[in-house]
């Protein structure tokens, strides 16, 4: 199991239901404090410590200067973030960090960092197969299609109708579990079927997800994939 230390104010930012940070194969601990922060990683011996360049108690510095100059405690990777001006970046690199974030920050792209440096994959990439009718519209007009598979950040659709890559869409559809999503998507990928119906597939980038909708698609994945168990999509 992968150990976190999440600095307070990263906690609150980066929301409660958190796809990522509720995996069953990571342990959270939260910190307030620099102080608080060395306790815990002393006791824990954690994989990634999330924080800030700023933080009340021991200077952040003198704190990262402790970690990796411990033969034991070293081997942490560290995410920062701090102020978009000279000093702060400046401050931040002699933390000796594996990344260095500017504020304002933006949680997905913090997500993104976090995974990649605990090589954990992200559950929205588990795509899990589907049939559903989607009514789509673009511009005025609307078609319907039918989907192969889906995941939290898209999925692979079916239909006569030829469509341009980069088209923006308005979908709405039924998962098999009775789910209402309603959503905007976007063509990234085209391929001709070869299965004789004379139609296309389409990879849709689901675009502007409301976090409600995204919870529904992330919670009807995980319920999707423990059913098909190993081995299967």
């Amino acid at each position: 199991m992968k150990k976190v230390l999440i600095a307070h104010d990263i906690h609150v930012l980066l929301g409660q239901g958190n796809s990522f940070l509720d995996r069953s194969d990571l342990r959270v601990f939260v910190a307030a404090t620099n102080d608080e922060m060395l306790k815990i990683h002393r006791a824990e011996r954690v994989d990634l410590i999330m924080t800030k360049l700023v933080l009340p108690g021991l200077a952040s510095e003198k704190l990262f200067n402790l970690i990796r100059e411990d033969p034991v405690l070293r081997t942490v990777s560290i995410i920062i973030s701090c102020a978009n001006d000279p000093q702060a970046i400046e401050a931040s690199s002699r933390c000796r960090a594996n990344a260095v974030l500017l504020e304002p920050l933006h949680p997905v792209l913090f997500m993104a960092k976090a995974q990649q440096l605990l090589d954990i994959a992200a559950r929205e990439t588990v795509r899990v197969l589907v049939g559903v009718t989607v009514n789509g519209l673009f511009g005025d007009e609307a078609f319907y299609c039918r989907t192969r598979n889906i995941s939290t950040t898209g999925m692979m659709i079916e239909t006569r109708k030829r469509i341009a890559e980069g088209t923006r869409l308005y979908c709405q559809f039924h998962l098999s579990d009775a789910t209402r999503i309603q959503t905007s998507a976007k063509i990234v990928r085209t391929a001709q079927q070869t299965s004789g119906e004379g139609g296309y597939q389409y990879g849709l980038m689901f675009t502007d997800v409301a976090p409600e909708v995204k919870q529904l698609l992330v919670d009807f994945v995980e319920a999707q994939s423990r059913r098909a168990g190993p081995g299967r999509p």
